[in-house]
């Protein structure tokens, strides 16, 4: 199978980082039935953490966020790839970029299970289109 490299929309939310923090900012997109394709926190400054969150409905996640009074970035993009799990995975699309010289700025990926592998990573936004058009990205 084919990796399905795509561009998603992520949107972050910054909270305190104490424990409990996060499961009080999941609570109402749990509430809400909210799915996420993918979820990064990350240290955002002294006792800050930034969520970034890729939800599947860009319009279910803002409703939740909304009604709970949650404070929402603007929407940005990043990069979305799923594929057949296998040695060389991630250096396939990472060399891909090198060679386009784009520079990644974050990038986790993950052994989904059963076979599969999942990747999210961020580039520039001056970088977006052209990191698309190296990888075939689907909008």
């Amino acid at each position: 199978m084919a990796d399905l490299i795509k561009t998603v929309d992520y949107f972050y939310i910054t909270s305190t980082d104490k424990p409990g923090a996060g499961a009080k900012m999941l609570d109402p997109f749990r509430k809400a039935g909210v799915s996420f394709l993918a979820v990064h926190a990350f240290p955002a400054g002294k006792n800050r953490v930034q969520v970034d969150f890729v939800p599947a409905k860009n319009s279910a996640f803002l409703r939740a966020a909304r009604g709970a009074r949650l404070r929402v970035s603007a929407k940005k993009k990043a990069f979305l790839v799923q594929g057949s799990d296998r040695a060389g995975a991630l250096a396939g699309v990472m060399a891909k970029l090198g060679a386009a010289k784009i520079n990644v700025t974050a990038v986790t990926g993950l052994c989904a299970g059963k076979q599969r592998f999942a990747l999210i990573f961020w580039v520039k936004p001056k970088d977006q289109r052209a990191a698309a058009r190296a990888l075939g990205a689907r909008g």
